[in-house]
């Protein structure tokens, strides 16, 4: 029976630098492609402040950020890095709440997915009427007429719940500086949006008129202006006395 063949002391050290090497290889492969990864340039998100077409996007980009750059952070570290990114009213306040939950490990989000499913939650579903109310709240004449920007008052209105005396309000709040101090200034009370309403298109209308009337105006006088002569109490000529 012959004897196994043992391995001499030069091939038992050949083999361990050939392992070294694979290894070493192996981490150089890796370092490689850490580095690749480093470099591919990834948009970050845009700061999310709740408006609700915002929403879709804002998960969608820091997820993608995420994948690419954030891939071996733990998950308290991306749920901050997302966190930060939410800033400015109602938005502010809620990731207060729930920085302070987190704080006290009283959080349900443990992991950033389900820290974008209650972003999704709370702020990407909305009802029609609440969509509505929050453009009722921004809607303002700026460059509009006072007509058009009634029409497109109205047509805000509709199905937002609003009706009487805060109607009215929001309708006033929207218009320009200029019309809100004319009907400061009207004695009689209205009662109704509809009356508000005769009466500020009224109003407009006037106004714009008298621009114009006073543009039209001022051309005439220019012109006169540039054409007439000095006068005295009399033009005279020839010999002292005789009007010519």
């Amino acid at each position: 029976m012959s004897r196994p063949l043992v391995p001499t002391p030069l091939q038992t050290r050949e083999k361990q630098l050939l392992t070294m090497i694979a290894t070493l290889q192996q981490q150089v492969n890796t370092m490689f492609l850490q580095q690749q990864e480093s470099r591919v340039e990834v948009a970050r998100p845009q700061v999310f402040s709740r408006k609700i077409e915002e929403v879709s996007i804002f998960v969608y980009m820091a997820c993608l950020y995420i994948r690419i750059k954030m891939t071996e952070e733990v998950a308290v570290t991306q749920v901050a890095w997302v966190l930060s990114y939410i800033q400015g009213g109602i938005v502010e306040a809620w990731k207060d709440n729930l920085l302070d939950e987190l704080a006290k490990e009283e959080s349900e989000v443990e992991s950033v997915e389900q820290l974008f499913t209650k972003i999704k939650n709370n702020f990407g579903k909305t009802s029609e009427e609440e969509r509505k109310i929050e453009q009722l709240r921004t809607i303002e004449q700026e460059g509009r007429t006072c007509n058009e920007y009634m029409q497109k008052f109205k047509k805000v209105t509709r199905g937002s719940s609003y009706e009487g005396r805060s109607l009215i309000e929001e309708f006033k709040r929207g218009l320009n500086g200029s019309i809100r101090r004319k009907l400061a200034e009207a004695e009689e009370p209205l009662t109704t949006i509809g009356k508000w309403q005769e009466r500020v298109v009224r109003l407009d209308r006037n106004q714009r008129q008298s621009r114009i009337e006073e543009r039209i105006l001022g051309r005439n006088v220019a012109c006169l202006g540039g054409n007439a002569q000095p006068r005295g109490e009399g033009s005279y000529g020839g010999r002292e006395g005789q009007i010519t």
